[in-house]
């Protein structure tokens, strides 16, 4: 247990020091594999790896490679690396002899579950029949052939009809040499009654994974440029549209907070509805019947090929997703979104009717209104029927819990804090983890800086402090390595009263700096410029800025 304490990011130290291969076969393996991925990705941006600057780099890091697989280890170093490699290798033991044991990553968390093989086969076999959206394949023919034989005719097709360049055949075609079946697993939800299972179809190396990437690499950017207003990125997102709510005079004591949770969405929405609803979004945002190069007629194929090839391995059975998309599938989520955006229009409608806030996560929806629970009710059940695939259960309160953020209405004043889920686990990554230490120098830094944009209350900014320093402490952090952290966070935002007294005039300061300070996801969505539906940038080619590389 002490190991899986540890979670999933926690990397055993010296690893490549107690296999039995030499020095030399250890640089060897690490140097293919880092220039590999260097070589490569220098060719997606049409670098030549025969330059002799590129070619002295490589020698220098073969040079690096060799000095630290020779370097000594301190000798309490090594003796703690022995001792967790023979627990990590007993736990492998076991866990070959046990089959009747199953270790998993849990859903949303970085923690494990361990569980008995039994309970998540009736889980999983519980979950098919609810949802009837499985269909096993009775002749024991393996679909893999066919699904591979269907992709290459597709993209074939499509690079006869002009409709792809064989440049983007190249990029989207499967990679034969590791294909291979998707297959079924579970996630375990402890954050829900009966720990339920999150199914999930890894297909990595499925025939048509690549085209499902390409897709959403297509139409993700489009749809978020659309539906920017009514989408929420993450808890931060929240808290900053309510408090321009607050500024625009509408938040009252009167205002209520909506929460409306959709069960099973990836999985249940209907294929040929949520084809259609595609289709009205491609004709309502393209140009001349396209995106960039891409035919509306080219994207639907591919669409529909994605859909068609839904197969998967589990149980030593064959099965076909027949409703919904894959969860692991990357299109599936754009899909799901450029559906749930036809659904969620008289919601939205009727929020901007009386004043109010609309927002969705995924399948997790948010409202802050005025108006009376009865009337809100009638508007919320009118939604509920307005679609028998969608099953929606709401909320309605003036203290709710929505991603992240708990939000709260006293008497007209907004009050926001971290929402901490009962299951959750203190995880934070251990400080005797392999890993480079600045990683383990932002970890109090970005908990804290997260803390500040939550915590609209220095008292309940102090409590998430003494969380994160007991957390801290737990992972083996050392006492004053924290504090030096804790410090350097007051220092960068001048607020070190904040930390010495509890100052709440310079901790309101604080909070509104970094709150309206860009998250890394808002910075991303912040640069994109060129017009997405002519010039999308699944589209097109990598070019390289040679002042990145030789300044």
């Amino acid at each position: 247990m002490s190991m899986f304490i540890n979670g999933l990011k926690y990397i055993v130290p010296c690893q490549s020091r107690l296999s039995s291969k030499t020095v030399e076969q250890n640089v060897s393996e690490q140097y293919q594999s880092i220039s590999t991925t260097i070589k490569n990705y220098l060719r997606d941006h049409r670098i030549s790896t025969a330059d002799q600057r590129i070619k002295e780099a490589f020698h220098a890091l073969q040079l690096i490679l060799l000095e630290l697989q020779s370097k000594k280890v301190p000798i309490t170093l090594e003796r703690s690396a022995k001792r967790e490699n023979k627990i990590v290798q007993s736990i492998r033991s076991l866990l070959r002899n046990r089959s009747d044991i199953v270790v998993r990553r849990t859903d949303k968390s970085k923690v494990f579950y361990i569980g008995k093989a039994t309970d998540l086969a009736r889980k999983a076999v519980e979950y098919m029949l609810k949802t009837n959206a499985y269909q096993e394949i009775t002749n024991d023919h393996c679909p893999l052939s066919d699904m591979l034989y269907a992709v290459k005719k597709l993209l074939t097709s499509l690079v006869a009809q002009k409709a792809i360049t064989i440049q983007q055949f190249k990029k989207i075609s499967p990679k034969t040499i590791n294909l291979e079946l998707g297959h079924y697993h579970g996630l375990p939800k402890p954050h829900k009654p009966g720990t339920p299972l999150r199914p999930i179809i890894a297909s990595i190396h499925a025939p048509a994974t690549i085209i499902s990437k390409f897709l959403n690499d297509l139409l993700a950017p489009i749809y978020l440029h659309i539906a920017r207003e009514m989408t929420f990125i993450n808890g931060i997102d929240v808290i900053g549209k309510l408090e321009k709510y607050v500024l625009g005079g509408n938040f009252q004591a009167t205002t209520k907070f909506v929460v409306i949770d959709m069960t099973d969405l990836y999985t249940m929405i209907p294929r040929e509805g949520a084809l259609h609803a595609l289709i009205r979004f491609l004709e309502n945002n393209s140009h001349h019947g396209k995106m960039g190069t891409l035919s509306i007629d080219a994207i639907m194929r591919m669409a529909r090929l994605i859909l068609d090839t839904n197969y998967f391995a589990y149980d030593n059975k064959y099965y076909r997703q027949t409703p919904g998309g894959a969860m692991g599938s990357a299109f599936t989520q754009v899909l799901a979104n450029i559906y749930m955006h036809e659904w969620e229009q008289d919601l939205i409608q009727y929020q901007a009717a009386h004043n109010g806030i609309y927002g969705r996560y995924i399948d997790d929806i948010f409202m802050a209104t005025n108006q009376k629970i009865a009337a809100i009710k009638i508007e919320l059940e009118r939604a509920a029927q307005k679609d028998i695939n969608i099953k929606i259960n709401y909320q309605i309160d003036t203290c709710v819990n929505f991603l992240d953020v708990t939000l709260l209405n006293i008497n007209g004043y907004l009050k926001t804090t971290l929402y901490h889920k009962t299951t959750a686990e203190p995880y934070i990554l251990p400080y005797t983890s392999d890993h480079p230490r600045h990683v383990h120098r932002n970890i109090p830094f970005s908990a804290l800086l997260r803390a500040a944009r939550f915590c609209s209350d220095v008292q309940d900014f102090n409590k998430e402090l003494i969380r994160i320093d007991m957390s801290l402490l737990l992972s083996n952090y050392p006492p004053k390595f924290i504090k030096k952290q804790f410090n350097r966070f007051c220092q960068v935002y001048n607020a070190m009263p904040v930390l010495t007294e509890l100052k709440s005039d310079v901790y309101t300061r604080l909070n509104q700096q970094v709150l309206y300070q860009p998250t890394q996801r808002e910075k991303q969505l912040q640069t994109i410029t060129q017009d997405l539906i002519r010039s999308p940038t699944a589209l097109q080619d990598k070019i390289w800025d040679l002042n990145i590389m030789y300044p």
